[in-house]
């Protein structure tokens, strides 16, 4: 699964402001910020490469604003070494600065491993345009969270049934491959 010591690791949207209470409900895979960590201690003890993504809201109302305290980075991903910080202001990773598709091309990078926050938002969209851009890209499901949604007709949809249409819309369409923590960490071993 994993091809060699330059699969990149893109830690999405780890960010204090996703533990407001306005977020809603964090039951599911509640080890998302352990698997987290367990992949950032492996990428570290390898010397491979670490991107860290921050989404820089612009609406002051958001808990994610840029100069609020929610944009700050988890305290786990603040103590890793990132070889890159991209900062976006949308969904995909792709779209922020420094530019994510050079900088990955410019270390020869051709495989990723996309985790945080949210699954169904910035991590799908992030693993979609890899998948697009070219990259084989791999998404731990268990390294990645979201939330309630309300649709347009107000009908809640849980976390797991998102997680789950996420898992389906990636792996089902050719985009990422979607696997457990656990499975990356043990084709580590195998690399």
């Amino acid at each position: 699964m994993i091809a060699n010591n330059k699969t990149a690791l893109i830690v999405v949207d780890m960010q204090q402001g996703f533990y407001d209470a306005l977020w809603g409900p964090t039951t599911n895979y509640p080890e998302c910020e352990n698997n987290v960590d367990r992949l950032l201690a492996e990428w570290s003890s390898r010397h491979m490469p670490i991107v860290v993504v921050r989404h820089d809201s612009r609406d002051p109302n958001s808990s994610l604003f840029v100069d609020g305290a929610g944009n700050d980075l988890h305290e786990s991903v603040q103590a890793v070494r990132a070889d890159l910080l991209v900062t976006k202001t949308v969904n995909s990773s792709f779209y922020g600065s420094p530019d994510l598709k050079s900088w990955l091309v410019s270390q020869q990078i051709k495989q990723i491993v996309v985790c945080g926050i949210q699954t169904n938002l910035c991590v799908e969209t992030t693993a979609r345009m890899g998948g697009n851009l070219g990259y084989d890209v791999i998404v731990p499901l268990d390294a990645t969270r979201t939330f309630d949604l309300a649709g347009p007709d107000g009908t809640v949809i849980p976390a797991a049934a998102l997680m789950q249409v996420t898992a389906t819309n990636l792996h089902g369409d050719g985009f990422a491959r979607v696997v457990s923590t656990r499975e990356v960490l043990e084709s580590l071993k195998e690399a």
